[in-house]
């Protein structure tokens, strides 16, 4: 493959990537809202680590594990942040952003 190739390879990755993180945020912000009917905290530490170690044992490479816990630590950073913005939403639930359509 050329150059162009991959680069248009890791393209289409990256617009998945985008999708799947989108994906992990709506659910991200629906667990934020079950917290805050439930009176939960934001922040469990017992469940990032569970998430961490899952990623870990998941990997297979090239990345090490210390490249994907930081990868993952940063998603769990922004989950953290979807999870605040629900549980502080007054007089009722947020709602989930939808997924954009673009034009082609």
């Amino acid at each position: 493959m050329t150059i162009d190739e991959w680069r248009q390879r890791i393209d289409a990755i990256d617009r998945k990537l985008v999708e799947l993180l989108n994906e992990r945020s709506r659910c991200a912000l629906a667990i934020g809202q079950l917290k805050r009917a439930s009176r939960l905290p934001l922040y469990q530490p017992e469940r990032e680590r569970e998430i961490l170690e899952n990623v870990a044992r998941a990997n297979q490479g090239p990345l090490s594990d210390t490249a994907i816990g930081r990868l993952f630590e940063r998603i769990l950073d922004e989950a953290r942040s979807i999870e605040r913005m629900a549980m502080a939403e007054e007089g009722g639930e947020a709602t989930p952003p939808a997924p954009e359509q673009k034009d082609s």
